[in-house]
């Protein structure tokens, strides 16, 4: 399963994810489903700005996650 989700996230509001080792980020995909996944997977795309942009999150058919790509 593919989920793309619109996201921005300040700097400083992703350091406080980043913080707790199990924080997870909530929000919606472009299709209005719920998506939950862990913050950590972010990191990657992490400027001094923040997060910003659009992304494809991949989940296996049990919900785990797979890979992040930005688009």
């Amino acid at each position: 399963m593919q989920l793309v989700i619109d996201i921005r996230v300040s700097t400083e509001e992703y350091l406080k994810y980043y913080k707790t080792p199990s924080a997870s980020v909530s929000t919606r995909s472009r299709d209005g489903r719920s998506v939950k996944f862990p913050a950590n997977i972010l990191q990657p795309f992490i400027t001094h700005d923040g997060i910003e942009g659009s992304f494809i999150i991949e989940f296996s058919e049990e919900g785990k996650f797979i890979s992040v790509a930005r688009l």
